[in-house]
């Protein structure tokens, strides 16, 4: 199976390294390019690609904005955003917007090629050993201190410990080690918060966690 990835990035030097890179990685093809939030919107919709790779900084419609349209409709296309974490201070606007988790611009190719194929994969982004250090990073800013704390319920008090846990940055392995269960278990509670809080992935579980107080920075 080919993953189907739609770049977009308002620098064209952007889109050609990336496309070549993805064009000679086996299992990976560009099957459309954007300059801009509105054409990525339009984009993933007539192509309805498995990822999408977005910058954030764009003309007119930006990333987030693109993100969140793109997530909103429902499709099982799924989109992490391009950004220069050191400057860039709408990375958790994008998240919650509905990104599977970022790339930075500066990394190595071989990395972004697997941050792909984890995105393809159905899991966040961002691996559970630093998850919570980058999420704290973000949640601290203002326009999330200011968002009112989410009310968290239909989830048993188990899956709440649990929930609290993925949110300081657990592995299953680890989450099994405190609770003193299975990594099976661990990872069938992870798999019930999902669904039951309409999370996409693991990077989403943890801004509920932020978001709904169980965990601080």
């Amino acid at each position: 199976m080919t993953v189907r990835v739609l770049l977009v990035d308002d620098q064209p030097l952007v889109r050609t390294a990336l496309s070549m890179v993805i064009a000679e990685a086996e299992g990976l093809g560009v099957v459309g390019e954007a300059g801009d939030g509105a054409e990525a919107v339009r984009l993933a919709g007539e192509l309805a690609p498995d990822v999408v790779v977005m910058d954030i900084r764009m003309p007119g419609v930006d990333g987030i904005e693109a993100t969140a349209r793109i997530t909103a409709a429902g499709s099982a296309t799924r989109v992490v955003v391009l950004t220069t974490f050191d400057d860039d201070e709408y990375v958790y606007g994008a998240l919650r917007a509905g990104a599977s988790g970022f790339l930075v611009k500066d990394m190595a190719l071989d990395d972004i090629l697997g941050a792909v194929w984890v995105v393809a994969a159905g899991d966040g982004l961002i691996a559970p050993s630093v998850t919570g250090r980058l999420i704290k990073e973000f949640a601290v800013r203002p326009q999330a201190v200011a968002a009112p704390a989410r009310e968290v319920t239909g989830i048993t008090e188990r899956e709440r410990e649990v929930l609290t846990l993925v949110g300081g940055g657990l592995s299953n392995t680890e989450i099994a080690e405190r609770l003193c269960i299975s990594v099976a278990t661990a990872k069938t509670y992870v798999t019930r918060l999902l669904a039951k809080l309409g999370a996409r992935d693991r990077v989403h579980l943890v801004i509920i966690a932020y978001e709904a107080g169980l965990v601080t920075p």
